[in-house]
């Protein structure tokens, strides 16, 4: 009896190794995808300044801002098919990503002729970036998949082979002297074949065998697109307030100090994709160490610009804005509470709570509000009702996700644990 035991707890203990070091090496990966994608988002801007003119620049610039609005579906596609894989198992889900993907390349064309108008945009690279967009809303259900399936390393490789489509012909383009639309229509062919290199990640061993699970609803297609564009209203309307009503100089400068907002927001991002899948089976666990990395990332960030905020500053924008090191903090704060948002956010939308993006366009509205009508048109006259947008969001979002809990007694009951699978 006692040598069965001990085999027995040997046996939990490899096992619990075994999973830790997957868990492990899948967030390794994942992190290293996510910093590749930033990367080559980062240099596509960069190195357009040395190769292009100032109105191709800026045209490119503003092609890509459109592309990364337009493709948001894409991203709440992904979070609706991740959630439904984890929730059911496979199903397809090909007829509702074309239909997406539809409608954001559409939305573009339809849209090209206002745009020409206000934008100064060449119809070709309207037409180009809907191309583009397409491809990235189809490329997106491959990662949804993957991610669903707790297949963390192959996420990964996807991630990053999405990004490369993504922005890799534009790069190119840039490299050869391609010129604006010499890129755009490299980054466009790239980014159509992209879908099918992903194809090849989401093959199963019994490609055979028929799944009963039902099909993926378009509400819960159109819930997570929503929250998807949730996170992009709340992570930029201050900055849109900014241009908005401050001098260029203080406009510049908080755009400087926005950088660090968005470091604190997406540095923990690698724990809300790890956890999704066990947030989809309510697993409340998994739920309190995706929250507990996330909070701590945001203290430790929030410490380091605190004792750090002139350097901060200086890296992020250079010794001209290193004066604002005060409000380093600050800015870091805004972006740890809504990394915690944004955990919270993807629970409600795993678990089906109703309207789980609602506390975000409220906050969001409300800071409008209150920069456009009461505070005083200075940095810390918008950063103080940005931060308190943020806090605010985040304590409504924590007492929802409470009130949504369904009360157990005892410990809670999380499904079956399984290790992440290394391929």
């Amino acid at each position: 009896m006692s040598r069965r035991t001990d085999d027995g707890d040997g046996s939990r203990t490899r096992a619990a190794g075994t999973g830790a070091r997957a868990l492990g090496t899948a967030g390794l990966a994942v992190t290293a995808a996510g910093l590749l994608a930033n990367g080559l988002a980062y240099l596509a801007p960069v190195l357009a300044a040395r190769q292009l003119g100032s109105a191709d620049l800026s045209a490119l610039a503003t092609t890509l801002g459109l592309i990364a609005i337009a493709s948001v579906p894409g991203f709440g596609l992904q979070l609706a098919v991740a959630v439904h894989h984890a929730k059911h198992g496979h199903t397809d889900t090909h007829r509702a990503t074309l239909l997406t993907a539809a409608l954001c390349g559409s939305a573009l064309i339809v849209a090209t002729p206002l745009l020409i108008a206000t934008l100064r945009l060449p119809a070709e690279a309207l037409l180009l970036s809907a191309v583009t967009t397409a491809a990235i809303v189809v490329s997106c259900r491959t990662l949804g998949e993957l991610q669903g399936g707790q297949r963390f390393v192959r996420l990964a490789i996807a991630m990053g082979l999405l990004a490369a489509g993504r922005y890799g012909g534009v790069l190119v383009g840039l490299l050869l002297g391609a010129g604006l639309t010499g890129s755009l229509l490299l980054g466009a062919v790239t980014a159509a074949l992209t879908p099918i290199g992903l194809a090849a990640l989401t093959r199963t061993a019994d490609p055979a065998t028929t799944s009963a699970a039902p099909p993926l609803e378009a509400g819960r297609i159109v819930t997570g697109c929503a929250a998807m564009l949730a996170m992009l209203v709340v992570s930029y309307v201050d900055l849109f307030l900014a241009r908005q009503l401050l001098s260029a100089d203080d406009s510049g400068a908080y755009a400087v100090g926005t950088v660090l907002t968005k470091g604190a927001l997406w540095a923990p991002q690698v724990a809300t994709v790890l956890a999704l899948p066990r947030l989809a089976q309510e697993d409340r666990f998994s739920r309190t160490v995706a929250l507990a990395v996330t909070v701590g990332c945001g203290a430790l960030l929030i410490l380091g610009s605190t004792l750090a905020g002139d350097l901060a500053f200086r890296l992020a924008g250079g010794p001209h804005y290193t004066h604002l090191g005060t409000f380093a903090p600050l800015f870091a704060a805004v972006g740890a509470l809504y990394a915690v948002v944004f955990v919270l956010l993807n629970g409600a939308v795993a678990t089906g709570v109703r309207w789980p993006a609602a506390p975000l366009w409220i906050g969001s509205v409300l800071l409008a509000a209150v920069t456009l009508s009461i505070t005083p048109r200075t940095i810390a006259g918008l950063l103080w009702p940005t931060l308190g947008a943020a806090m605010v969001t985040t304590l409504a979002m924590a007492v929802r996700t409470w009130a949504s809990t369904p009360a157990r007694s005892g410990r809670s009951d999380p499904a079956p644990r399984t290790a992440p699978d290394r391929g």
